[in-house]
């Protein structure tokens, strides 16, 4: 199922790297070892963070002492290395790795199906970080199954799935402590609707990812600004129903957000990139509130990444604006975090690092 034959041999080097050795025995903590199946727990999982998951897989079946210690010391697994029979393998560790809290089952083809996600939902209770990305076999039964087992989701990656818009709502009414959620590609799944019960529902939602999902217009983007005010990132490249309404919206409401994609955007007019620049005022008023409570922080300073690309609406002035306001947006070149490709009208537009450059290069140099 692994590809590979026995890894007893790194587990050995390891071993001996972290045991010292005398007269043919380990010695340790005042007991003697006499192979590295003695070894114990804390040991042994220090030896298996140095290797990867399928050398720790393996290790877990060497014997039941082994297992009990993987089994309670393990809290974070990638899968993704499967390349076949990635189904049978969820179905078979789930029950043992129940500690789990960071699951990566990401495919290059499609394997898992509904029975191992529901698998992971009734043995992996603690499960916070999980990717479903390219799990194209996937039904509504497996978001049901998670709403119910995993109740302490923080981060949720379904990218490119086709589940329906209700059962993603469902999901969100149970898993209320996420805050960050990937929906790129979810056509069917990102809908107004399900924004509508994110916005409810996910309060503490802090990034947000709906590239390419264009049934999302103005109605649901607007629910997320009233309903996830701490958003600090939203991708809504390819979303092309939406306007400036949306994008006031968030300027308005989101005021520690930092990265905004808006690529394709081409309803996007100067009147949302003024939206955006006069958010710095509140953000500022928002940000010494901030500093009064628990000191500064670089994430208070305003938007740090905006993609305006094919944007062909917007104007320089309006864009120079945005610039102008939020020095964390640059663009010059190694640091690109203001992206307008496509609008060869906006060529103008620089950040204060080019502006200074330009200075410095135009100024007399003293006479010697």
């Amino acid at each position: 199922m692994f590809g590979e034959g026995s890894r007893t041999g790194d587990l050995e080097s390891c071993f001996q790297k972290l045991v010292v050795f005398g007269s043919g025995e380990g010695k340790m903590g005042g007991g003697v070892l006499n192979g590295w199946k003695d070894i114990p727990m804390e040991l042994l999982l220090r030896i298996l963070s140095l290797v990867d998951d399928r050398s720790v897989i393996m290790a877990s079946g060497v014997c039941t002492g082994w297992r009990d210690a993987v089994c309670l010391g393990l809290t974070q697994l990638c899968l993704s290395w499967c390349k076949d029979n990635m189904n049978e393998l969820v179905l078979s560790l789930a029950p043992k790795f129940t500690k789990l809290q960071t699951l990566t089952l990401r495919q290059n083809k499609p394997q898992l199906e509904d029975e191992a996600v529901e698998a992971i939902a009734n043995f992996c209770h603690d499960l916070q970080d999980l990717d479903l990305s390219k799990s194209f076999k996937l039904t509504d039964c497996s978001l049901y199954a998670l709403a119910h087992g995993c109740p302490n989701l923080t981060k949720l990656n379904i990218s490119g799935l086709a589940f329906s818009d209700t059962a993603l709502a469902y999901l969100t009414g149970f898993c209320r402590n996420l805050k960050s959620l990937n929906l790129c590609g979810c056509l069917r799944t990102a809908t107004d609707t399900a924004l509508q019960a994110i916005a409810y529902n996910c309060k503490q939602l802090r990034y947000l990812n709906l590239g390419w999902c264009d049934g999302v217009t103005d109605v649901g983007v607007i629910c997320l600004a009233l309903g996830c005010p701490d958003l600090r990132s939203l991708d809504l490249c390819g979303c092309v129903l939406i306007t400036d309404e949306s994008v006031i919206a968030l300027a308005d409401r989101c005021l520690h957000l930092r990265s905004l994609g808006l690529y394709y955007c081409q309803n996007i007019t100067d009147r949302a990139m003024y939206s955006l620049a006069n958010s710095k005022v509140k953000s500022k008023h928002d940000l010494w509130n901030s500093v009064k409570r628990r000191g500064y922080n670089s994430e208070d300073e305003g938007l740090m990444n905006l993609n305006i690309s094919q944007c062909t609406a917007l104007t320089p002035s309006a864009v120079q604006a945005v610039c102008d306001s939020f020095p964390a947006l640059h663009t010059c070149p190694g640091m690109h975090s203001l992206i307008k490709s496509g609008c060869l009208n906006l060529a103008s537009v620089h950040c204060a690092c080019s502006f200074q450059a330009h200075r410095a290069v135009s100024l007399p140099h003293p006479a010697h």
